[in-house]
C-alpha cells in the first residue's frame, strides 16, 4: 500500500532527524499508531518512559497508551482494547518520543514534531471523522485561539468544537484530584464521548 511506504519514509526521516539522534542511538523508535482506514484520531501529549522503553528489547516501537492512562482512556471511550488497537483508531502524540523528566513531572512535548511531522501524517488518514484532543498541549496546538481560558473550561465547552474535535483532560492516574473536583466530566462529558465514538466507528 502506498500510504505504508510513505509512513515508512516518514519514520526513517524521524529516526535520522538530528533532533532525535539520542533516541535513535539508544534504539528508541517513534511511538504512534497510524492507518489509512482510521476513523478516529487521538492526539495526546507524548509517550511515557515505560511505553518508550518497552519496545527497545524487541527493536520495535512501544505501544502507545499501553499503561494505566490507556486503560482509563479506553474506558472513557466506551470501547475495548482490541478496538483501541485496531486499524480504526489512530494515535498521533504531540511528540513521538518521551521528552524526559523535568522538575515537576515530564517535560513538555517538543514543538517541532507536531509542527513539522503531523501535517505529513495527517495526509495519510483521509477517513478521520473525529479527533480527540487530550490535554493542554494538544488543545493549545489544534484549537489555538478557539480554546477557552484553561483546559477545564475547554473540556466543559467540548460541544463548541464538534464535530471535528473533542477536547478532554489527560486520563493519567495523576489527574485523580481534578476528576474528584470535577465530577461533571464523568457524569456528562464521558457519556457524550462514548456516544460520538460509537457513531464515528459505525459504518455510514
Amino acid at each position: 500500500m502506498a500510504w505504508k511506504m510513505i509512513l515508512e519514509e516518514i519514520t526513517e526521516k524521524l529516526k535520522t532527524d538530528e533532533r532525535n539522534r539520542s533516541y535513535t542511538q539508544r534504539g528508541v523508535l517513534p511511538v504512534f499508531q497510524i492507518d489509512s482506514a482510521a476513523k478516529i484520531l487521538i492526539i495526546g501529549q507524548a509517550p511515557g518512559r515505560k511505553v518508550e522503553e518497552s519496545g527497545i528489547p524487541f527493536k520495535k516501537a512501544g505501544i502507545p497508551f499501553n499503561d494505566k492512562s490507556g486503560e482509563k482512556l479506553i474506558d472513557w471511550m466506551g470501547i475495548d482494547r482490541n478496538t483501541f488497537y485496531s486499524s480504526e483508531i489512530a494515535i498521533m502524540p504531540m511528540d513521538f518520543y518521551y521528552p524526559g523528566k523535568g522538575k515537576s513531572g515530564d517535560l513538555p512535548p517538543r514543538k517541532f514534531i507536531a509542527r513539522e511531522y503531523h501535517p505529513e501524517i495527517m495526509k495519510l488518514m483521509p477517513n478521520i471523522r473525529l479527533t480527540i484532543l487530550i490535554g493542554k498541549y494538544a488543545t493549545d496546538f489544534y484549537l489555538k485561539k478557539e480554546k477557552k481560558k484553561n483546559l477545564t473550561e475547554t473540556t466543559a465547552a467540548y460541544k463548541d468544537y464538534l464535530p471535528a474535535y473533542f477536547p478532554i483532560v489527560h486520563p493519567s492516574p495523576l489527574n485523580f484530584r481534578w476528576q474528584a473536583k470535577n465530577p461533571w466530566f464523568e457524569e456528562k462529558v464521558v457519556p457524550d464521548l462514548q456516544r460520538i465514538v460509537h457513531d464515528s466507528l459505525a459504518d455510514h
